[in-house]
């Protein structure tokens, strides 16, 4: 690769609006060249395999296949490239696959353009970047690395079943987010999470779902 064209930069996510967003604001930055975008994981390993970028910014919930597999199989078939996860979920469950799977980093979306530019920088040159909420989440991993996760209803990851039971108190977000120290946005995303794969309606037919099940 020149050293002309700076870091190079594949930018996945399924949301269009977000991933031209984030490829706009990165192209403004000087020594940073946005090579391609993908909206899922499956396009964004064929990318990655083809175009070679330095730096893999990568969602972690997309369909056809998710970024934390997206993120195994682009360091298996393009081991040069450093992905970045980027996105609104700082679980600790998520981080924990993510670094599993090889990732060299995890943001969350509400950093500035400025911050953004400079972890892709930084990733680029071998600095892993994480998110301080992230590395919370990592210290509570290991504080707690003996332990056996009991198995989730509905395949719903562990802390969808923390917000679970808390829809079954009938918590609001806010209230939510700040018992399991996370952002309204996360807990926003796990409640849409959980009533779809749950088949549900709303929040009432999950704290139902929640009372017959004992996670009142």
């Amino acid at each position: 690769m020149s050293d002309d064209s700076g870091t190079r930069v594949l930018v996945v996510d399924d949301q269009r609006l977000v991933r031209e967003g984030v490829a706009s604001l990165l192209a403004l930055e000087d020594g940073i060249t946005v090579v391609g975008s993908a909206a899922d994981g499956r396009e964004a390993v064929a990318l990655a395999v083809r175009l070679k970028p330095d730096v893999v910014l990568m969602d972690v919930r997309m369909p056809a296949s998710d970024g934390v597999e997206a993120t195994a199989a682009v360091r298996r078939q393009a081991p040069d490239c450093r992905v970045v996860m980027l996105t609104t979920f700082d679980d600790e469950e998520y981080v924990v696959r993510a670094l599993r799977a090889g990732a060299n980093g995890y943001l969350l979306k509400d950093l500035p353009a400025t911050e953004l530019a400079r972890a892709v920088k930084m990733a680029h040159a071998g600095v892993d970047q994480f998110d301080p909420a992230v590395t919370a989440r990592l210290l509570a991993a290991a504080d707690r690395s003996g332990e056996q996760p009991a198995p989730s209803p509905g395949g719903l990851t562990a802390r969808e079943v923390d917000v679970l039971r808390w829809l079954a108190r009938g918590a609001t977000n806010r209230e939510i987010a700040a018992a399991l120290v996370v952002s309204e946005g996360t807990v926003k995303n796990h409640v849409s999470h959980i009533l779809g794969r749950l088949n549900l309606r709303d929040r009432t037919q999950a704290a139902l779902y929640a009372r017959d099940r004992g996670l009142a």
